[in-house]
């Protein structure tokens, strides 16, 4: 009888200071975790006050300020991408460190960068990013990036 396995879809190694980090979304559903409820509570007064009626799922018009084409967007991720991350309250000194990595994902798209980029952004050490977010718990969906396999 010979028993076979089929391999591995992704490659785990113990992340570095050069591990790739992202929010993966996925965790969220996967944790039953309301994924929604805390993007609102990243959002300004301004837009906490604008979007009280707002619907998870519910889209905004938004308009291309270069084509002037109109798009529907999600409101909330769109408006602390392109408004709530550009204020000086965003992302301060007394912001918890997962607050302020998932926050920077925010702002950028959530373009992975490693612990030693995170680092530099929030001028908090590498070592303590890398330490709180490659330990057993995963923090609101920040993990590494997983490579596929070679």
């Amino acid at each position: 009888m010979s028993m076979s396995t089929a391999p591995p879809a992704t490659r785990l190694v113990k992340p570095t200071l050069e591990t790739r980090l992202h929010v993966d979304y996925d965790w969220w559903g996967r944790h039953e975790r309301e994924l929604w409820v805390y993007l609102k509570s990243h959002l300004c007064p301004e837009h906490q006050a604008a979007f009280t009626d707002l619907e998870e799922g519910d889209m905004v018009d938004w308009v291309d300020p270069e084509t002037a084409e109109v798009q529907p967007v999600n409101g909330v991720q769109h408006a602390l991408a392109t408004h709530c991350a550009r204020r000086p309250e965003f992302l301060t000194r007394s912001t918890s460190l997962v607050d302020a990595v998932f926050r920077v994902f925010l702002a950028n798209g959530n373009t992975p960068l490693t612990p030693e980029e995170l680092g530099e952004k929030l001028s908090r050490p590498p070592d303590t990013i890398l330490r709180t977010l490659s330990g057993g718990r995963v923090y609101k969906g920040l993990r590494p990036v997983l490579e596929p396999a070679r």
